[in-house]
């Protein structure tokens, strides 16, 4: 690629463009306004913005854009890309079409299964392809406390040694607890961060008050997490950039947005949008970043405003306006064509300086890397036997009194608590799907420990069988909910065999299964099919009688022990409040 002298000539138009774009509306998303004009580029860089005839050669190519708007190429401001179980080529063959060109991740779930090489992997797998990755360092991994047991463990000489990476914009997914508590790993990272100049992103769910005076004085710039709108406002008024997230099973856009909606804030500005987690079926149903910006139209919000939600306002937040986020000389060559921005449509994507989409389909091939042994071997752990998946009682009496986790579709991610009296045999508290009650394991898969401990949750609706998965943030150990330990057991053994993935099991026999090969959490399968697996996942769950709209988002969040009331890891159950773990037997009868 040139370097920075060529671009500089290109940029007077001594060396010409490989690129121009003529006879489309500009969307300027830095001065808010629209108006003619063409685009000219240098291979992945744009040179010239407006009347750009003099930077025109004999070699140049011409996309006439005659009838379209150009719009910069969208920004997800903040994404676990693995918890898609897509790979990078695999998510950019989804999103980019639509009109996403980057996006700003940690890559945390394959640090924790595949350490900072399997990180590198994936960057270096992003550079290949027409999506962007910048990455925010993990303030450290795993984000559980009490801390989990992983393959690898983010902390401070993690930090020392890839802050000077090109891609690290930041420290990323700061959570509250971790302040809260003083986490001695995540205080040394800020510390680094200072020195390395890069801004602090944050996760404050339902962080109000004192809690968030505190949680500030970490210096966040960003965050993601505002479950109300009046949250939202409160975060904005002490200085953030707010992020709002419309992920497949977090819906918080029409909320958020009430703060510009019925609360008339004009610092529109400070407002980004991310998607935080996502799953195929959904992006191919409903769109990504594209969604948000018809979903913001919908309510009123003026077309050009929501662009700037999706494009230059997540740039800024994240301090990468000079790279991204509109159309100018120097930014990244990614413009989207549309033909009505009121009803935003993507219809072709340059990307990189190149037409990589038309239509809502690739046009450019991409084709994944090959893996190493470091993203290909991350299960160093035994089969489990029934024996080992059952929860003994305190005493010897038919019946014992148990904290079961409760999920519910309308709570999000929120899992309550809920007593619940359940029978005993022999010693063994027993599941009850009558009482909704089934039971929940996690299986340590790193070879660090023997840990699978058991303990019991509530709202699945499983009526029998087992659904496992081995993609589970934020430490990606086996997660399995069943009604009895025999299908639990073959749920687990057939993704350990397969080297990860999720599983449903009925009688003792698989139903469904997607294999995740690429550290136990992700596959290259083509966005078309992982979408058709996952619907055949979720309809053989809810032939088990799962009545949630999204089993396995449901199941593998269960380990996310920053998100109230309750968890479990190999731990075991973990009260999120107190941040420890607490025994699901309460009391023998």
């Amino acid at each position: 690629m040139p370097d920075i002298r060529d671009f500089i000539r290109a940029g007077r138009a001594e060396l010409k463009a490989t690129l121009i774009i003529k006879g489309g509306q500009l969307v300027n998303v830095a001065s808010d306004e629209i108006y003619p004009a063409d685009i000219a580029i240098y291979h992945d860089r744009i040179v010239a913005v407006g009347d750009v005839k003099i930077y025109e050669g004999k070699d140049t190519k011409i996309i006439d854009a005659t009838g379209f708007h150009l719009c910069p190429g969208m920004i997800d401001g903040h994404l676990h890309v693995e918890c898609s179980k897509m790979s990078i080529t695999s998510f950019a063959k989804a999103v980019v079409p639509l009109g996403t060109t980057s996006i700003v991740s940690g890559l945390d779930q394959i640090l924790v299964s595949a350490g900072v090489a399997g990180a590198r992997e994936f960057l270096d797998e992003a550079a290949l392809s027409p999506l962007k990755v910048f990455w925010g360092a993990p303030c450290k991994t795993p984000y559980t406390l009490p801390v989990s047991n992983v393959g690898h463990y983010f902390g401070p000489e993690d930090h020392l040694a890839t802050h000077s990476w090109p891609e690290c914009v930041g420290i990323w997914e700061t959570v509250r607890e971790f302040i809260q508590e003083m986490d001695e790993k995540v205080l040394k990272a800020l510390e680094i961060a200072e020195k390395s100049r890069l801004p602090v992103l944050g996760c404050a769910p339902m962080a109000r008050g004192q809690k968030l005076n505190s949680y500030m004085q970490s210096g966040v710039r960003a965050d993601h997490e505002s479950y109300t709108h009046d949250e939202m406002l409160e975060k904005l008024r002490n200085g953030m950039h707010v992020v709002i997230r419309e992920s497949s099973i977090s819906h918080f856009l029409t909320e958020n947005l009430r703060l510009v909606t019925e609360l008339g804030i004009t610092a529109t500005r400070r407002i980004s949008f991310c998607t935080d987690d996502v799953v195929a079926s959904d992006i191919l149903k409903r769109g990504h970043l594209d969604n948000m910006v018809r979903m913001a139209i919908a309510m009123g919000i003026p077309p050009l405003t929501a662009i700037q939600m999706a494009t230059i306002n997540g740039a800024e937040a994240l301090r990468i306006d000079h790279k991204v986020g509109l159309i100018a000389p120097g930014r990244s060559a990614d413009i989207l064509f549309v033909k009505d921005i009121k009803d935003f449509r993507v219809a072709k994507v340059v990307a990189k300086g190149k037409l990589v989409a038309e239509e809502g389909r690739m046009v450019a091939k991409l084709e994944p890397p090959k893996r190493s042994d470091t993203l290909m071997r991350t299960f160093k752990v035994d089969p489990v036997k029934p024996e080992e998946l059952v929860i003994r009682g305190k005493g010897t009496g038919e019946k014992a009194k148990v904290l079961a986790m409760a999920v519910s579709p309308d709570q999000i991610f929120v899992r309550k608590r809920r007593d619940v009296t359940l029978k005993a045999k022999d010693g063994v508290i027993l599941a009850d799907p009558a009482l909704d009650v089934q039971y929940v394991t996690v299986v340590e898969r790193y070879g660090r420990t023997h840990n699978r401990p058991v303990a019991f949750v509530s709202g699945f609706g499983l009526e029998t069988g087992a659904l496992a998965t081995s993609t589970a943030p934020d430490d990606n150990n086996i997660v399995c909910v069943g009604t009895n330990k025999e299908d639990m057991a073959v749920a687990i053994n057939h993704i350990i065999a397969h080297n990860g993935g999720q599983a449903v099991v009925k009688d003792g026999k698989v139903t469904a299964f997607l294999p995740l090969p690429i550290g136990g959490i992700v596959s290259d399968l083509e966005p078309e099919e992982m979408a058709a697996r996952e619907e055949a996942l979720d309809d053989a769950a809810r032939a088990l009688g799962c009545k949630l709209p999204w089993p396995f988002m449901y199941m593998f969040v269960l380990q996310i022990t920053a998100i109230p009331d309750y968890a479990i890891t190999d731990l075991g159950a973990i009260d999120c409040i107190d941040l420890k773990v607490v025994d699901p037997v309460l009391a023998p009868f």
